[in-house]
């Protein structure tokens, strides 16, 4: 072979080939790594995610129960005496405290400050019921009196707590008055050493499967709730309250952080996180849904790699003596591609078969980096209203709180708003969860549509957030405001419950000798919404 333009023409063509392959090879090795580890970190993001709801959720069941017990303490300290007239005066003050605790607190089903029989034939205590989930009802209490308070196996809600001297969370069981599914906090009370009885919240077992049932990932990810013995408690495909009681699959026992076992005949992954409760939340997804998001682009990248090839090939064809430099340039710039380093400059664009191939190249490893670039943002990208996600939200908050630690320069100015969707479960219950993620969607667009200059998060499954910085910080009242004025114009002209913007929104200003971190700022804003929140349900009421 004598012929230098075929010499060349070879030579380019078997570099090209070569280049291709590897980079091709090294592209999919890296999507792979990426898509297994991207999808791992989702799901230990979603399962830790889902833990800190739930723990949250029963802190403030635990916070509202132990205040009133901290409050029925100091008021039985206060009094001279127990007997009949002084215990129901006591007991109407505990009424009051009670009262204002269990409206701030999400799911209560019912509460109750009951007395040990021995201590009065006439005060028994009092028990509160809202079954309708608008008002609390008191309700016959229980004779405790037909009962052996010694048996820890009947009426748990007073027997447990009193055999084990301590707050204690209770598995689910049926109240027997009520017929619900409910799990309850219960703390002992005592007066100068002697046992006076208990206070407890029982909450709707139905919220608790509401928040682990928000937790998905993939078509056929779910979570699921089981106690320290390993028993299920809550599972979204099986029904514990008439199955025997099943068990946790015994790969998901050990305490890796990522945990791949099989479950009747499906190959998965698992992550579970401890709450603060005793329980324990399992997040799970089949490896074969894992894989076909990172295979998926693989097979993107081989088809794009054939076209890139047939590509070089006939455009390596017509290459003449005038390809030298270009040449080598573009060889280069596959030796940076090969070793996974895509910046690089290719500035030739003359019209020739060199200039094609530069410029075909360039937009073929575009791609490439785009593929690998949109694997990342699966991982940050909510898939309902595609806004930032959980995971998303974390990282901004990291990264904010590094520069609110850095030790030079002006501290940075912003106000982070928490949104809460009202009326999510009622909605969901009585429309379906369809008109629920429009609900859902039509609340997401407003917010994005009001802090258009502002990155917005959903960060639980009906909780958003929103970062003011810059313009939308100095101007955070006013879009507040107009965000109201939005919604009561949107609703005006809707029909449907689900196409209604209805949200409680929470707005917290970082104030450096106020607050240590970014956390007690999202906490002040959380406090706002809650408290928004039960303004616009107490103005409903009024209505």
């Amino acid at each position: 072979m004598k012929s230098i333009r075929a010499k060349i023409t070879l030579l380019t063509t078997c570099a090209i080939f070569a280049a291709v392959i590897l980079s091709t090879a090294v592209g999919v090795i890296a999507i792979r790594n990426i898509g297994n580890s991207s999808s791992r970190q989702m799901l230990v993001s979603l399962c830790e995610a889902g833990e800190k709801n739930l723990n949250t959720y029963f802190d403030s069941v635990e916070q509202s129960v132990e205040m009133v017990s901290a409050y029925v303490r100091a008021d039985l300290r206060d009094m001279e005496r127990l007997d009949d007239e002084q215990l129901e005066l006591h007991m109407e003050r505990v009424r009051d405290i009670f009262l204002q605790m269990a409206y701030k607190t999400n799911g209560i089903l019912t509460y109750y400050y009951r007395f040990d029989p021995s201590l009065s034939d006439v005060c028994k205590g009092f028990w509160y019921v809202n079954m309708d989930g608008n008002n609390y009802v008191e309700h016959d209490v229980t004779d405790i009196t037909q009962y052996d308070t010694a048996d820890t196996s009947k009426l748990v809600w007073f027997t447990v707590p009193k055999a084990t001297d301590a707050p204690v969370w209770l598995p689910p069981y049926i109240t027997e008055n009520l017929g619900a599914r409910v799990i309850s906090y219960n703390v002992p009370i005592y007066r100068n050493g002697a046992f006076i009885g208990v206070v407890g919240i029982e909450i709707d077992y139905s919220t608790m499967a509401d928040e682990v049932n928000h937790i998905k990932l993939y078509d056929n990810g779910y979570a699921f709730i089981n106690d320290d013995e390993g028993d299920i408690i809550y599972h979204p495909h099986i029904d514990v309250a008439t199955e025997a009681t099943p068990k946790v699959p015994e790969g998901l026992l050990g305490t890796g952080d990522v945990v791949r076992y099989t479950f009747e005949g499906v190959e998965k992954l698992g992550v579970w996180r401890p709450l603060h409760n005793g329980m324990r939340l399992n997040v799970t997804v089949p490896v074969k849904e894992v894989n076909a998001v990172w295979r998926r682009v693989i097979y993107e990248v081989f088809a794009l790699a054939v076209i890139l090839l047939i590509v070089f090939s006939l455009l390596t064809a017509r290459l003449a003596g005038h390809i030298t430099k270009p040449l080598r340039a573009l060889t280069k710039a596959a030796k940076q591609v090969d070793e996974g380093d895509y910046d690089f400059t290719l500035d030739y664009d003359g019209a020739d078969e060199v200039g094609s191939l530069t410029k075909t190249f360039r937009q073929v490893t575009g791609h490439l980096r785009s593929y690998i670039r949109q694997l990342n943002d699966l991982a940050y990208a909510d898939a309902l209203t595609g806004v930032h996600n959980k995971g998303a939200y974390d990282i901004c908050m990291e990264e904010m709180q590094e520069r609110l630690d850095a030790p030079e320069g002006p501290k940075p100015e912003f106000a982070l708003c928490i949104f809460d969707c009202n009326g999510l479960k009622q909605i969901n219950d009585q429309s379906g969860h369809e008109e629920g993620d429009v609900f859902l969607k039509t609340g997401c667009r407003l917010i994005c549509k009001v802090f258009q200059h502002s990155p917005v998060f959903r960060i639980g499954g009906d909780e958003f957030a929103a970062l003011l910085q810059d313009a939308d910080y100095r101007d955070r009242d006013a879009l507040l405001a107009q965000f109201e004025e939005a919604a009561a114009r949107h609703n005006a002209e809707t029909a449907n419950a689900w196409e209604r913007v209805d949200m409680a929104v929470g707005m917290a200003v970082y104030d450096p000798a106020e607050d240590a971190s970014i956390h007690d700022v999202a906490r002040r804003a959380d406090k706002l919404m809650y408290k928004n929140k039960y303004e616009k349900k107490a103005a409903r009421a009024m209505e």
